[in-house]
Protein backbone atom coordinates (compact mmCIF):
# COMPACT_ATOMS: atom_id res chain seq x y z
CA UNK A 1 0.00 0.00 0.00
CA UNK A 2 1.25 3.25 -1.23
CA UNK A 3 2.73 5.52 1.79
CA UNK A 4 -0.26 8.24 2.09
CA UNK A 5 1.26 11.72 1.38
CA UNK A 6 2.10 14.93 3.91
CA UNK A 7 1.84 18.50 2.14
CA UNK A 8 2.22 21.94 3.00
CA UNK A 9 1.97 24.92 0.87
CA UNK A 10 3.97 27.93 0.86
CA UNK A 11 2.50 31.61 -0.54
CA UNK A 12 5.96 33.56 0.03
CA UNK A 13 9.16 32.63 -1.18
CA UNK A 14 11.35 33.31 1.69
CA UNK A 15 8.95 30.61 3.76
CA UNK A 16 9.35 27.82 1.09
CA UNK A 17 13.45 29.10 0.85
CA UNK A 18 13.88 28.56 4.94
CA UNK A 19 12.11 25.10 4.88
CA UNK A 20 14.32 23.78 2.11
CA UNK A 21 17.47 25.02 3.98
CA UNK A 22 16.16 23.32 7.05
CA UNK A 23 15.75 20.18 5.38
CA UNK A 24 18.93 20.27 3.45
CA UNK A 25 20.77 20.81 6.67
CA UNK A 26 19.19 17.79 7.87
CA UNK A 27 19.76 15.69 5.06
CA UNK A 28 21.53 12.25 6.13
CA UNK A 29 22.12 10.19 2.43
CA UNK A 30 21.43 12.42 -0.77
CA UNK A 31 20.00 15.91 -1.72
CA UNK A 32 18.91 16.24 -5.62
CA UNK A 33 18.09 19.83 -6.82
CA UNK A 34 16.93 20.68 -10.65
CA UNK A 35 16.55 24.16 -11.29
CA UNK A 36 16.42 26.76 -14.30
CA UNK A 37 17.98 29.59 -12.54
CA UNK A 38 20.42 29.38 -9.95
CA UNK A 39 22.17 32.90 -8.67
CA UNK A 40 25.08 32.78 -6.25
CA UNK A 41 23.39 35.33 -4.36
CA UNK A 42 22.34 35.84 -0.37
CA UNK A 43 20.27 32.22 -0.76
CA UNK A 44 22.09 31.14 -3.42
CA UNK A 45 25.28 30.90 -1.13
CA UNK A 46 23.34 29.71 2.10
CA UNK A 47 21.97 26.31 -0.12
CA UNK A 48 25.25 26.07 -1.92
CA UNK A 49 27.28 26.12 1.55
CA UNK A 50 24.65 23.54 3.15
CA UNK A 51 25.42 21.40 0.69
CA UNK A 52 29.41 21.70 0.50
CA UNK A 53 29.16 20.79 4.48
CA UNK A 54 26.91 17.95 3.54
CA UNK A 55 29.09 16.94 0.59
CA UNK A 56 31.77 16.90 3.37
CA UNK A 57 29.67 14.04 5.88
CA UNK A 58 29.46 11.99 3.10
CA UNK A 59 25.64 12.91 1.51
CA UNK A 60 25.51 12.78 -2.37
CA UNK A 61 24.69 15.69 -3.95
CA UNK A 62 23.47 16.32 -7.19
CA UNK A 63 22.83 19.72 -9.25
CA UNK A 64 21.11 19.44 -12.39
CA UNK A 65 20.42 23.24 -13.66
CA UNK A 66 19.66 24.81 -17.36
CA UNK A 67 22.51 26.75 -18.91
CA UNK A 68 20.35 29.57 -20.12
CA UNK A 69 18.25 29.82 -16.53
CA UNK A 70 21.86 29.60 -14.62
CA UNK A 71 24.09 31.40 -17.01
CA UNK A 72 25.75 32.97 -14.36
CA UNK A 73 27.21 30.02 -13.32
CA UNK A 74 27.79 28.33 -16.65
CA UNK A 75 31.76 28.59 -17.50
CA UNK A 76 32.76 30.29 -13.69
CA UNK A 77 35.30 29.18 -10.99
CA UNK A 78 32.39 28.81 -8.83
CA UNK A 79 31.84 25.26 -11.19
CA UNK A 80 34.80 23.50 -9.92
CA UNK A 81 34.85 24.86 -6.80
CA UNK A 82 31.77 23.08 -6.28
CA UNK A 83 32.91 19.65 -7.99
CA UNK A 84 35.86 19.91 -5.79
CA UNK A 85 33.57 19.70 -2.79
CA UNK A 86 32.05 16.85 -4.13
CA UNK A 87 28.74 18.31 -5.20
CA UNK A 88 27.97 16.84 -8.92
CA UNK A 89 27.06 19.56 -11.11
CA UNK A 90 25.77 19.31 -14.30
CA UNK A 91 24.53 21.73 -16.66
CA UNK A 92 21.27 21.12 -19.07
CA UNK A 93 21.72 21.95 -22.56
CA UNK A 94 24.77 24.00 -24.21
CA UNK A 95 24.37 27.92 -24.25
CA UNK A 96 26.08 27.77 -28.08
CA UNK A 97 24.02 26.06 -30.62
CA UNK A 98 25.57 23.83 -32.87
CA UNK A 99 24.87 26.35 -36.40
CA UNK A 100 25.85 24.01 -38.43
CA UNK A 101 23.98 20.56 -37.17
CA UNK A 102 20.57 21.43 -37.79
CA UNK A 103 19.33 19.01 -34.78
CA UNK A 104 21.26 21.20 -32.27
CA UNK A 105 19.21 24.75 -32.90
CA UNK A 106 15.73 22.27 -31.81
CA UNK A 107 17.95 20.36 -28.54
CA UNK A 108 19.46 23.86 -27.52
CA UNK A 109 15.45 25.27 -27.67
CA UNK A 110 14.10 22.49 -25.55
CA UNK A 111 15.06 23.56 -22.09
CA UNK A 112 14.75 22.25 -18.56
CA UNK A 113 12.09 24.58 -16.93
CA UNK A 114 11.96 22.11 -13.62
CA UNK A 115 12.10 22.96 -10.58
CA UNK A 116 12.65 19.82 -8.03
CA UNK A 117 14.08 19.04 -5.31
CA UNK A 118 14.20 15.63 -2.96
CA UNK A 119 16.07 14.99 -0.21
CA UNK A 120 16.90 11.81 1.13
CA UNK A 121 14.64 10.16 -1.75
CA UNK A 122 12.18 11.07 1.04
CA UNK A 123 11.03 14.30 1.14
CA UNK A 124 10.88 16.75 -1.58
CA UNK A 125 9.81 20.24 -3.05
CA UNK A 126 8.54 21.35 -6.28
CA UNK A 127 6.61 24.49 -7.49
CA UNK A 128 7.79 28.20 -9.07
CA UNK A 129 10.30 29.03 -7.14
CA UNK A 130 13.62 30.39 -8.47
CA UNK A 131 17.10 30.42 -6.25
CA UNK A 132 17.09 34.35 -6.75
CA UNK A 133 17.23 36.51 -4.17
CA UNK A 134 15.85 39.68 -6.55
CA UNK A 135 12.57 37.23 -6.62
CA UNK A 136 12.29 37.40 -3.04
CA UNK A 137 9.20 38.99 -2.62
CA UNK A 138 7.39 37.58 -5.82
CA UNK A 139 4.05 36.06 -5.66
CA UNK A 140 4.76 32.61 -5.65
CA UNK A 141 3.35 28.98 -4.70
CA UNK A 142 5.30 25.96 -3.47
CA UNK A 143 4.88 22.76 -2.45
CA UNK A 144 6.71 20.57 0.32
CA UNK A 145 6.25 16.71 0.09
CA UNK A 146 6.70 14.03 2.07
CA UNK A 147 5.34 10.19 0.89
CA UNK A 148 4.78 7.49 -2.26
CA UNK A 149 4.71 10.73 -4.63
CA UNK A 150 8.61 11.12 -3.82
CA UNK A 151 9.26 7.97 -5.67
CA UNK A 152 7.89 9.73 -8.77
CA UNK A 153 10.02 12.80 -8.09
CA UNK A 154 13.31 11.01 -7.66
CA UNK A 155 12.19 8.90 -11.08
CA UNK A 156 11.42 12.36 -12.70
CA UNK A 157 15.06 13.78 -11.69
CA UNK A 158 16.84 10.48 -12.82
CA UNK A 159 15.28 10.62 -15.97
CA UNK A 160 16.71 14.16 -16.27
CA UNK A 161 20.40 13.08 -15.42
CA UNK A 162 20.47 10.35 -17.15
CA UNK A 163 19.62 12.71 -20.42
CA UNK A 164 22.36 15.02 -19.13
CA UNK A 165 24.45 12.38 -19.60
CA UNK A 166 23.78 10.74 -22.64
CA UNK A 167 22.79 8.05 -21.15
CA UNK A 168 19.76 6.12 -21.61
CA UNK A 169 16.81 7.12 -19.12
CA UNK A 170 15.84 4.18 -16.77
CA UNK A 171 12.50 3.53 -16.60
CA UNK A 172 10.63 4.46 -12.89
CA UNK A 173 7.74 2.83 -11.21
CA UNK A 174 4.50 5.61 -11.73
CA UNK A 175 1.41 6.43 -9.73
CA UNK A 176 -1.68 5.03 -10.23
CA UNK A 177 -4.35 7.66 -11.79
CA UNK A 178 -6.37 6.35 -9.22
CA UNK A 179 -4.17 8.14 -6.41
CA UNK A 180 -4.51 11.42 -4.65
CA UNK A 181 -1.31 12.66 -5.79
CA UNK A 182 0.78 12.40 -8.86
CA UNK A 183 4.04 13.89 -10.10
CA UNK A 184 3.61 14.70 -13.83
CA UNK A 185 6.39 16.02 -15.95
CA UNK A 186 6.13 17.22 -20.07
CA UNK A 187 8.65 16.10 -22.75
CA UNK A 188 9.01 18.57 -25.46
CA UNK A 189 7.69 15.17 -28.03
CA UNK A 190 4.01 14.46 -28.81
CA UNK A 191 2.16 12.09 -27.29
CA UNK A 192 4.66 12.59 -24.22
CA UNK A 193 3.41 16.23 -22.91
CA UNK A 194 1.62 14.72 -20.04
CA UNK A 195 0.64 18.05 -17.90
CA UNK A 196 -0.84 19.68 -20.90
CA UNK A 197 -2.98 16.48 -21.24
CA UNK A 198 -4.11 16.34 -17.85
CA UNK A 199 -5.02 20.19 -17.53
CA UNK A 200 -6.64 19.81 -20.75
CA UNK A 201 -8.98 16.88 -19.48
CA UNK A 202 -9.58 18.63 -15.96
CA UNK A 203 -10.75 21.75 -17.76
CA UNK A 204 -12.98 19.76 -19.54
CA UNK A 205 -14.58 17.67 -17.11
CA UNK A 206 -15.05 20.95 -14.75
CA UNK A 207 -18.72 21.71 -13.65
CA UNK A 208 -18.52 24.32 -10.99
CA UNK A 209 -15.36 26.57 -11.83
CA UNK A 210 -11.81 26.71 -12.98
CA UNK A 211 -9.37 29.37 -11.24
CA UNK A 212 -6.14 29.66 -13.20
CA UNK A 213 -3.26 31.60 -11.81
CA UNK A 214 0.33 32.00 -14.34
CA UNK A 215 2.80 34.74 -14.92
CA UNK A 216 2.41 33.91 -18.86
CA UNK A 217 -0.26 32.94 -20.68
CA UNK A 218 0.19 32.52 -24.58
CA UNK A 219 -2.20 29.68 -24.60
CA UNK A 220 -2.43 27.02 -27.84
CA UNK A 221 -5.67 26.63 -30.10
CA UNK A 222 -6.48 24.11 -28.24
CA UNK A 223 -6.28 25.02 -24.69
CA UNK A 224 -7.74 28.61 -25.63
CA UNK A 225 -10.85 26.52 -27.18
CA UNK A 226 -11.40 23.84 -24.26
CA UNK A 227 -11.14 27.50 -22.02
CA UNK A 228 -13.98 28.98 -23.40
CA UNK A 229 -15.93 25.82 -24.16
CA UNK A 230 -15.98 25.86 -20.41
CA UNK A 231 -17.14 28.91 -19.79
CA UNK A 232 -19.56 28.71 -22.53
CA UNK A 233 -21.20 26.35 -20.57
CA UNK A 234 -21.63 27.99 -17.82
CA UNK A 235 -18.84 27.12 -15.66
CA UNK A 236 -17.17 30.12 -13.57
CA UNK A 237 -13.62 30.54 -15.34
CA UNK A 238 -11.48 33.34 -13.63
CA UNK A 239 -7.53 34.22 -14.50
CA UNK A 240 -4.90 35.97 -12.99
CA UNK A 241 -2.19 37.31 -14.56
CA UNK A 242 -0.16 40.14 -14.01
CA UNK A 243 -0.41 43.42 -14.17
CA UNK A 244 3.32 43.65 -15.63
CA UNK A 245 5.50 40.80 -15.68
CA UNK A 246 9.33 40.76 -16.44
CA UNK A 247 8.53 39.53 -20.34
CA UNK A 248 7.10 42.63 -21.72
CA UNK A 249 6.53 41.05 -25.21
CA UNK A 250 4.96 37.82 -23.21
CA UNK A 251 2.32 40.32 -21.76
CA UNK A 252 1.78 41.58 -25.14
CA UNK A 253 1.20 38.34 -26.44
CA UNK A 254 -1.48 37.29 -23.83
CA UNK A 255 -3.41 40.72 -23.83
CA UNK A 256 -4.23 39.49 -27.70
CA UNK A 257 -6.26 36.74 -26.18
CA UNK A 258 -8.14 39.02 -23.94
CA UNK A 259 -11.57 40.44 -26.32
CA UNK A 260 -12.09 37.00 -27.05
CA UNK A 261 -11.93 35.79 -23.62
CA UNK A 262 -13.71 38.36 -21.93
CA UNK A 263 -16.20 37.59 -24.80
CA UNK A 264 -16.61 34.21 -23.60
CA UNK A 265 -17.30 35.04 -20.37
CA UNK A 266 -13.84 34.66 -18.96
CA UNK A 267 -13.37 37.00 -15.85
CA UNK A 268 -9.53 38.71 -16.19
CA UNK A 269 -7.67 39.94 -13.22
CA UNK A 270 -4.48 42.03 -13.41
CA UNK A 271 -2.21 41.62 -10.01
CA UNK A 272 -1.21 44.83 -8.56
CA UNK A 273 1.03 43.45 -5.98
CA UNK A 274 4.78 41.96 -6.40
CA UNK A 275 5.37 40.18 -9.43
CA UNK A 276 2.63 36.94 -9.69
CA UNK A 277 5.14 33.85 -10.73
CA UNK A 278 2.64 31.18 -9.16
CA UNK A 279 1.66 28.60 -11.34
CA UNK A 280 -1.32 26.85 -10.36
CA UNK A 281 -4.62 25.65 -11.62
CA UNK A 282 -7.82 24.48 -8.84
CA UNK A 283 -10.80 23.18 -10.40
CA UNK A 284 -14.62 22.20 -8.23
CA UNK A 285 -12.59 21.81 -5.44
CA UNK A 286 -11.62 18.60 -6.73
CA UNK A 287 -8.59 18.84 -8.86
CA UNK A 288 -5.64 20.78 -8.57
CA UNK A 289 -2.17 21.23 -9.52
CA UNK A 290 0.71 23.20 -9.26
CA UNK A 291 4.39 23.00 -10.19
CA UNK A 292 6.93 24.72 -12.81
CA UNK A 293 4.58 25.13 -16.35
CA UNK A 294 3.43 28.32 -17.35
CA UNK A 295 0.31 28.81 -19.49
CA UNK A 296 2.11 29.95 -22.66
CA UNK A 297 3.61 27.81 -25.74
CA UNK A 298 7.01 27.94 -24.66
CA UNK A 299 6.36 26.03 -21.78
CA UNK A 300 3.16 23.95 -22.81
CA UNK A 301 4.88 22.80 -25.94
CA UNK A 302 8.86 22.68 -25.79
CA UNK A 303 10.13 23.12 -22.22
CA UNK A 304 10.82 20.05 -19.80
CA UNK A 305 8.88 20.55 -16.89
CA UNK A 306 7.03 18.89 -13.41
CA UNK A 307 3.84 19.60 -11.76
CA UNK A 308 2.25 18.15 -8.72
CA UNK A 309 -1.35 17.07 -9.50
CA UNK A 310 -3.83 16.10 -7.31
CA UNK A 311 -7.40 15.18 -6.77
CA UNK A 312 -7.20 15.65 -2.83
CA UNK A 313 -9.98 18.38 -1.55
CA UNK A 314 -8.08 20.22 0.76
CA UNK A 315 -5.27 21.20 -1.26
CA UNK A 316 -7.73 22.11 -4.05
CA UNK A 317 -9.44 24.51 -1.21
CA UNK A 318 -6.25 25.64 0.06
CA UNK A 319 -5.43 26.93 -4.00
CA UNK A 320 -8.65 28.27 -3.76
CA UNK A 321 -7.96 30.59 -0.53
CA UNK A 322 -4.57 31.59 -2.43
CA UNK A 323 -6.21 32.69 -5.71
CA UNK A 324 -9.31 34.22 -3.77
CA UNK A 325 -6.14 35.81 -1.58
CA UNK A 326 -4.89 37.46 -5.11
CA UNK A 327 -7.66 38.34 -6.42
CA UNK A 328 -7.74 41.13 -3.24
CA UNK A 329 -4.70 42.66 -4.99
CA UNK A 330 -6.10 42.61 -8.33
CA UNK A 331 -8.12 44.57 -11.13
CA UNK A 332 -10.90 42.81 -12.71
CA UNK A 333 -11.05 43.97 -16.78
CA UNK A 334 -14.47 45.17 -18.49
CA UNK A 335 -14.60 44.19 -22.02
CA UNK A 336 -16.18 47.44 -22.89
CA UNK A 337 -13.37 49.03 -21.67
CA UNK A 338 -10.68 46.95 -22.77
CA UNK A 339 -11.85 47.79 -26.61
CA UNK A 340 -11.47 51.24 -25.76
CA UNK A 341 -8.39 51.05 -25.69
CA UNK A 342 -5.87 53.12 -28.08
CA UNK A 343 -4.88 51.54 -31.46
CA UNK A 344 -0.86 51.23 -30.93
CA UNK A 345 -1.98 49.06 -28.19
CA UNK A 346 -3.96 46.44 -29.87
CA UNK A 347 -1.93 46.87 -32.98
CA UNK A 348 1.53 46.03 -30.86
CA UNK A 349 -0.28 43.13 -29.55
CA UNK A 350 -1.82 41.76 -33.06
CA UNK A 351 2.38 41.79 -33.60
CA UNK A 352 3.41 39.74 -30.76
CA UNK A 353 0.14 37.28 -31.53
CA UNK A 354 2.01 36.73 -35.02
CA UNK A 355 4.97 34.95 -33.02
CA UNK A 356 2.79 33.39 -30.18
CA UNK A 357 4.66 30.09 -30.90
CA UNK A 358 7.41 31.13 -29.56
CA UNK A 359 6.43 32.89 -26.45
Amino acid sequence: MANPVSWQLYSENEEAWQAMLGDCTNAQSSIDLEQFIFINDEFGQKLINICKNRAKEGVRVRFLWDAAGSFTFWGSELVKELKDSGIKLLFWKTLIPGYFKVPNFRYWFFRNHRRTLVIDGKLGYSGSLCVDNRLKNWRDTNVRLQGSVINEMQGAFEQMWARATNKRPTKYKKSSKDEEFRYITNYPAPGRRHIYSEILKAIRKAEKYIYITTPYFVPTHRLLRTIKAASYRGVDVRLILPEKSDHYVADLGAKAFFKTLLSSGVKIYLYRGNMIHSKSITIDDAWATVGSMNLDSISLLYNFEANLITTNDRFAKKLKEYFFQDIYESVELNLKDWQKRPFYQKFLETMAHLIKRFL
